[in-house]
């Protein structure tokens, strides 16, 4: 394999804290089997203090800067990155240039860069449910990326701040909110980029999009997107309608959990069979994988982008790290779970339980892997798959397989393979 999927690790800086300190967090990653670093907005904000209100773009938030120091706050970055570098982790950097925190020099500097309402006030962004508006968020700016007079400059500004941290050392970036951006602002970034920088590589965060807006996304130039397979309940065929039309276009990043969502044990109400369920189903669906800081021990409080402080971090008696390094592992072990590849529902037989069944295609004479999800966390499900051998291409060797390595992979023999699926299990009918 020419590269390594994207497996990363969110090192939320609020509850990391000083950036000298991350050096720890980076070991622990690299540890686990990840290979990208992913850390939200470091630079100061606005009033609100969220780190999506960015106020000045060139200045580090003090909260990230370790005190006394004799280093400069952007040499102390450059440090870390070079730190994570040694491991052999590349980070990315969010980006945000769809909005400003609304007390941003920028406003009053350049007025003719932001959207404005019809009273001529500066436009605050919100978010839409058909013809509601639910939610509007005060402490920021919108930008007119799409028809500012100003367009020419208010880009190669953009540009220009992408430039500078790429210079400090990231290697890439995930785009927030990027379906809310111009797709041709993105290329024109993506080109600049890549010209000075050839490596860089940019994650698109699709959280809230359409399909329609996904696949635009794809089509943009991003080397990956995020998917909303943590939303999906096995059944559903949105999830699969959105990974086959944009598969082809750009590989895509699952996550079991993220900054933005609840964390999964506390959604979960503390079964660990189903934890670990999702996030192996989220390792093996799609190329990437993205954990959050904390996923690892079982950390219930979610993460804020305002009051999130290190003394926040959570004593617990949970250690998932042996578990996620060996997920990891497989995952990187075998090809069809390192790229996008045909996926679609199985059926499985009548007298099958609460068992989905989704099957992936390397090629169409194989390999083939049929997952086999047990959707109902508290009680075992029967499991039965009707011809096997018809149903997954490939050689004649097929494996019965439990990533998460309850019992040894075992070869299949059966015709119609009939199995009784523990609770929260995910297992794997894998053809070489």
């Amino acid at each position: 394999m020419a590269q390594k999927p994207a497996l990363i690790y969110n090192l939320f800086p609020l509850l990391a804290g000083p950036m000298p300190a991350w050096k720890s967090h980076f070991e622990r990653a690299a540890g686990m089997g990840f290979n990208w670093i992913f850390i939200n907005p470091i630079q100061d904000t606005g009033f609100s203090g969220s780190l999506y209100a960015i106020k000045d773009y060139y200045r580090i938030n003090p909260l990230f800067v370790k005190k006394g120091s004799p280093q400069k706050p952007e040499k102390q970055l450059a440090r870390a990155l070079e730190e994570a570098h040694k491991l052999g982790l590349k980070v990315m950097l969010d980006l945000v240039i769809n909005h400003t925190a609304i007390d941003s020099p920028l406003v009053k500097k350049h007025p003719k860069w932001y959207l404005r309402d019809p009273q001529g006030k500066v436009k605050n962004p919100g978010v839409w449910e058909g013809d509601r508006l639910v939610t509007v968020w005060g402490d920021l700016a919108e930008i007119d990326n799409w028809g500012s007079p100003d367009k020419e400059s208010l880009w190669n500004w953009w540009w220009d701040v992408s430039s500078y941290y790429l210079g400090l050392g990231f290697d890439g970036f995930r785009c927030d909110a990027a379906y809310k951006v111009p797709q041709e602002l993105w290329r024109f970034i993506f080109t600049k980029a890549r010209d000075k920088f050839p490596e860089t590589t940019f994650f698109a965060e699709s959280l809230g999009c359409t399909i329609d807006k996904v696949v635009e996304l794809a089509e943009a130039g991003f080397d990956y997107v995020f998917n909303s397979s943590k939303y999906w309940n096995f059944t559903q065929p949105w999830c699969l309608t959105q990974y086959e039309e944009s598969r082809k276009l750009a590989p895509s990043i699952s996550f079991a959990e993220s900054h933005d969502t609840q964390r999964l044990i506390t959604e979960l109400n503390g079964n660990l069979d189903a934890v670990r369920q999702r996030y192996v189903f989220s390792a093996l669906f799609s190329t990437g994988v993205m954990i959050p800081v904390g996923f690892e021990f079982g950390f219930r409080n979610k993460l804020h982008v305002v009051q999130t402080r290190p003394e926040d971090w959570e004593k617990t008696d949970l250690d998932l790290r042996d578990f996620i390094s060996n997920i990891n592992r497989f995952k990187l072990e075998h090809s069809i779970f390192c790229a996008e590849h045909p996926t679609y529902n199985f059926h499985l037989q009548g007298e099958s339980g609460s068992v989905s069944g989704i099957i992936k295609l390397e090629r169409e004479s194989g390999p083939s892997v049929l997952m086999l999800i047990n959707r109902d966390t508290e009680k075992e499900q029967r499991v039965v798959v009707g011809n096997l051998y018809n149903s997954l291409p490939g050689s004649s060797r097929i494996t019965l397989t439990d990533p998460a390595g309850s019992f040894e992979p075992e070869p299949v023999s059966e015709q119609d393979f009939d199995r009784q699926l523990p609770p929260a299990a995910l297992w794997l009918l894998m053809r070489d």
